[in-house]
């Protein structure tokens, strides 16, 4: 072995080289294995208390996975994932309808939120309304937010 520190560098230097270059060619070798074909949508979705989706007690959360079948804790993950795909994932669209119902003026705020992928891109949604009636007037009985 050299005495001369530079040859010992030089030898350590291209020993990690073709070990490196060993190590990437048998990694690029080796198949991918795709986990799915579908773009991911998993959600978790919340009901709380409060007027800001920060600091707001929830009171109701589930899990909602879409793709490639609907699943989750949502009590009917199908309806509502057919829900979201009619709308393209648009939350605001399921939560924006005209009231149908006639309620009181009280101020007790409902959060609902949405957070996670929706076909592969990220989702936060939140929307406040002055109480759950007015809540359940403007989700026109959707599924997603029915839980």
């Amino acid at each position: 072995m050299p005495r001369n520190p530079h040859a010992i560098f030089a030898t350590v230097t291209v020993s990690t080289l073709l070990l490196g270059g060993f190590a990437a060619t048998a990694a690029q070798a080796a198949p991918v294995k795709a986990e799915s074909l579908y773009a991911p949508s998993a959600l978790v979705l919340t009901v709380a208390r409060g007027e800001d989706p920060l600091t707001a007690t929830v009171e109701r959360a589930v899990t909602l996975t879409c793709a490639p079948t609907a699943e989750g804790t949502h009590p009917t993950p199908a309806a509502a994932c057919k829900e979201l795909a009619e709308v393209q994932g648009k939350f605001a669209e399921l939560t924006a309808g005209p009231s149908n119902r006639t309620c009181t003026r009280q101020w007790d705020p409902v959060v609902v939120t949405a957070h996670g992928v929706w076909q592969g891109k990220p989702v936060q949604f939140s929307t406040t309304y002055g109480n759950a009636c007015e809540m359940a007037g403007n989700m026109n009985d959707n599924a997603v937010f029915s839980f």
